[in-house]
């Protein structure tokens, strides 16, 4: 008993020097196989799927997050705000069928994936090009995100005969 007990940190350092070296070498190639993806039981055709969010949820967020500050939703009433705090991010009020949720979750936690390329005219970017809007990656759970992303994606606005531009 007392051999396995000493065998058993060598093997622990064995292995565990021999598995990170196998799977690195797939990591710094960037690309993986249709067979090993098979392996790990992932389709080439895999994507990513935002979880189901509820959208009043996502509304009660917008406000808390005083996203509302920055972003009009025409047909919507949010607290006052101060003129010089509007339009600093686009209007949101016919969102629905623009984008899937997916593309708003990403555009919470990393809002520099995707910049419009009017942005700079529209002034949703500052000087150096970046967005305006905060990240909330490490302030916002994965709940909140499908949420929020779920509001933005149920907003339909006032029909009118011109498509929204955002």
């Amino acid at each position: 008993m007392r051999r396995f007990l000493l065998l058993t940190p060598l093997i622990a350092v064995i292995i565990g020097g021999l598995l990170p070296s196998a799977c690195s070498k797939r990591q710094k190639s960037g690309e993986v196989a249709q067979q090993e993806m098979d392996v790990h039981g992932m389709t080439s055709d895999w994507k990513f799927t935002l979880p189901q969010g509820n959208p009043a949820e996502g509304r009660k967020l917008f406000v808390e997050a005083e996203c509302y500050k920055c972003h009009e939703v025409k047909g919507e009433k949010f607290p006052g705000v101060a003129e010089t705090e509007k339009g600093v991010g686009p209007e949101l009020s016919q969102m629905a069928g623009m984008h899937p949720p997916e593309f708003f979750a990403e555009s919470i936690i990393n809002p520099n994936a995707v910049i419009d390329p009017k942005a700079k005219e529209l002034s949703y970017v500052g000087e150096d090009g970046k967005s305006k809007m905060p990240d909330y990656s490490d302030t916002l759970t994965a709940k909140q995100v499908a949420d929020l992303a779920s509001y933005i994606a149920s907003l339909k606005g006032q029909t009118s005969g011109e498509q929204m531009r955002h």
